[in-house]
């Protein structure tokens, strides 16, 4: 029988990825292990292995198509000692008809609206055929911010408005009539296309109802309406986003609206820092180690938040998760975006250790080869832009982590030296803590413990 090869989720947060490359092509004989593919995720480019053995009987995907959703069917298997020929044509439609002829044999029970006849239900099997919904049906009657689908209006005449429940929550959330459009679907339904194509205009009669309701979900009001289209006159290019960047914004945007951060800045003084890196660089030169500030300030952060662990935690809902490791989530920028690649157990590793670590992973960063288990989860980040001569910002935290230390410039500042006004090299850092888990005094004792460490280095190394 042939073996329906799938998507992967190759990560926990994995909902779509793009299928970059096919390492074997129809025809090919594979075993178990064999890399048959290049997946891209939302961080990184990973490989496809297979599972069963067999001869590749179908691509169903082609190289370089994006936004595949995880469980859709790429390609097909044919086993051992099956005919290919047989194989590859069972993909071209096996699953369609077993799926029509299951509707034909119950015509009433569409999950939506038991009162639909099996070419509804078809219908609005097509519909979701169509949708960009995360490969959820559009059959289903609750949406993805726990809200009920509207219930079908009437025109007029009283007669009922055939529309597919994914047009009716598209509409309601737009404020568009569905009374006063016509459908392009089968028997002048009205599909997502039509609904997307029509301007709002008079909300429909269930939309208040959904926003007044006292029990609807309370991140229904947090749901962001469909975004516009975009239009100028600037002569401009449009770029697709890649997975990686969508995850981004995703992720950052729920960090905004989700945590309420706190920040709190201190001033450093760096001089001594800096003379143990000369010293600790001269005696390393010939291992072909060099430290950099930032790898310090890794480990400097890293035991402050042993030090004071109230800050060494996250906010789970009605949990409070306390970290006895302090794993360092490090920026780096790469040409795709911002990932963040882990330092486990940067507390106990050696300043040596570290500067390998990050330069390593950095490079893997840089070329997407990142493993999940190498930039998923992480106790606390830091993210230094002040190669970039920044002075001071404040950075957004990395959920589920409770904080993250933005790292300016060091530069020459007036600063009061041994009880005088001298000249001294300062840096600004800032932490931003996740209101929820950490109070304002335990976030300022972990700055003060970070202060300490940075301006009396010798007791990153003792």
């Amino acid at each position: 029988m042939p073996i329906e090869l799938k998507m992967p989720a190759l990560s926990p947060t994995m909902e779509e990825g793009t299928l970059a490359k096919w390492l074997v092509k129809e025809g090919d004989t594979v075993n178990s292990g064999d890399i048959m593919a290049e997946i891209e995720t939302d961080k990184a480019t990973m490989e496809f292995e297979a599972v069963d053995e067999g001869t590749i009987a179908k691509i169903l995907i082609a190289e370089g198509t994006d936004e595949v959703k995880v469980g859709a069917v790429i390609a097909i298997l044919a086993e051992e000692g099956e005919d290919v020929e047989e194989a590859a044509k069972a993909a071209g439609g096996g699953a369609a008809k077993s799926e029509d002829a299951k509707l034909k044999q119950e015509p009433s029970k569409d999950p939506a609206d038991p009162n639909k006849t099996g070419e509804e239900a078809k219908a609005a099997k097509r519909d979701a055929e169509q949708a960009e919904d995360h490969g959820k049906p559009a059959t289903k009657t609750v949406a993805d911010d726990g809200a009920k689908a509207p219930a079908a209006p009437t025109n007029d005449r009283g007669d009922r408005v055939r529309a597919s429940p994914l047009a009716r929550r598209i509409a309601a959330q737009n404020g568009i009539d569905l009374t006063a459009l016509e459908g392009s679907g089968p028997k002048g339904r009205i599909v997502k296309a039509d609904v997307e194509a029509a301007e709002p205009t008079a909300k429909s009669a269930d939309a208040p109802a959904r926003q007044e309701s006292s029990d609807a979900a309370p991140s229904a009001a947090l749901a962001p309406a469909a975004p516009a289209e975009f239009k100028t006159d600037i002569p401009h290019e449009a770029e697709k986003l890649s997975n990686m960047r969508k995850t981004i914004a995703r992720r950052l945007t729920e960090a905004k609206q989700t945590i309420p951060h706190i920040y709190l800045t201190v001033d450093i003084q760096l001089d001594k820092l800096l003379k143990l890196r000369s010293d600790l660089n001269a005696a390393l030169e010939p291992q072909g180690i060099k430290l950099s500030v930032n790898d310090l300030l890794v480990k400097a952060l890293a035991k402050a938040l042993i030090q004071v662990p109230k800050c060494n935690v996250s906010f789970a809902g009605n949990q409070l998760i306390s970290y006895s490791r302090a794993d360092i989530s490090v920026a780096v920028s790469t040409p795709a975006g911002l990932i963040t690649p882990i330092v486990v157990g940067a507390d106990t590793k050696a300043l040596s250790a570290i500067s390998t670590e990050v330069k390593e992973l950095a490079g893997r960063a840089k070329e997407g080869k990142l493993k999940p288990e190498e930039y998923q989860g992480g106790t606390a980040s830091i993210s230094n832009m002040g190669m970039f001569g920044i002075k001071q910002f404040d950075a957004v935290i990395n959920p589920p982590q409770g904080m993250i230390l933005a790292v300016g410039a060091g530069e020459k500042r007036p600063y009061i030296v041994d009880g005088a006004l001298g000249v001294a090299t300062v840096m600004s850092a800032t932490g931003s803590f996740d209101h929820r888990a950490i109070d304002g005094a335990d976030g300022a004792e972990l700055m003060q413990a970070l202060k300490h460490l940075v301006e009396n280095p010798l007791g990153m190394v003792a």
